[in-house]
């Protein structure tokens, strides 16, 4: 999926769509940010700011004017405020146009308070996009929902020691986050995260055989980052088996680095397990 954002001048608002909606690593799914009335090429030193702060590099951006041979291609346009999409409605269907957050008020000239407080809102409302699916063919459940006996079976197929149903519901009593995705056949995957006094710590990671390979494991991967960024963890930490390579390269794209090796930690087969850390 090609996705388009669109702001006034291409240094504040959309670089930071851009580059936040690309960190999520959705499979397929690739944006660009452009802009209707670009008059300078490097993105603000704040909107720059506000990125790193988050672990996000957008200092490479130059400033580009949209052309209609993009707003053709895109399968999806995303306006940072109202205005930009009255602008583009008469050269593009406004089937494939949607206004981001309803608005985002543009830190243009602000401090860099004001440009955290913009990038919280952008980040903010591409999560709610992402959680609902409007990127990939699979969505994440709301919090309010406990598919306990559905997760309890996806340990089943995924694990040779799986969680009973009532560890799992201990578990959620206990306080532990459960990072559910669920597409057309219920229940696809899943992370369980607990995060005390600002240490996170993942449970576990599950995504069922048929459902590999599709996005779903990033998808859990940037919806758990946020959740640790939401409750102000310092760092979130897991363990996987040292010859699950797949798994080791999805933790390594989202920034997780090696921190040990616990001996014989897996059983049926017995293996290392590496410990692998991401810092905020």
């Amino acid at each position: 999926m090609n996705v388009l954002f669109i702001c006034t001048g291409n240094t504040c608002r959309s670089p930071m769509a851009e580059g936040y909606l690309n960190a999520q690593h959705l499979s397929g799914v690739k944006a660009i940010s452009r802009g209707l009335y670009v008059a300078e090429r490097e993105p603000a030193e704040n909107a720059v700011a506000a990125m790193q702060d988050i672990g996000i590099d957008i200092s490479a951006h130059l400033a580009t004017p949209v052309t209609a041979e993009e707003l053709a291609q895109a399968d999806r346009i995303i306006c940072l405020a109202e205005t930009h999409k009255t602008a583009l409605g008469s050269v593009v269907g406004s089937d494939k146009i949607t206004v981001l957050g309803g608005g985002i008020p543009d830190p243009f000239g602000g401090d860099q308070e004001t440009y955290r407080i913009c990038r919280e809102a952008i980040c903010k409302a591409i999560d709610e996009l992402v959680a609902n699916g409007a990127f990939t063919p699979f969505h994440i459940l709301p919090d309010s929902e406990r598919p306990i006996s559905k997760i309890a079976a996806l340990e089943r197929e995924c694990f040779a020691e799986p969680w009973s149903e009532n560890a799992i519901a201990e578990s959620y009593d206990a306080g532990t986050r459960f990072i559910v995705a669920a597409g057309p056949s219920g229940v696809i995957g899943y992370v369980g995260v607990s995060i005390i006094a600002g240490e996170a710590y993942i449970t576990n990671v599950a995504v069922t055989k048929s459902a590999r390979q599709t996005g779903v494991g990033s998808l859990l991967m940037a919806q758990m980052i946020t959740v640790c960024r939401q409750n102000d963890a310092e760092f979130v930490s897991l363990e996987v088996r040292v010859s699950n390579q797949p798994a080791i390269a999805l933790y390594e794209k989202f920034g997780f680095e090696l921190a040990g090796e616990r001996k014989n930690f897996y059983r049926f087969p017995t293996e290392n397990a590496l410990i692998m850390t991401k810092r905020f």
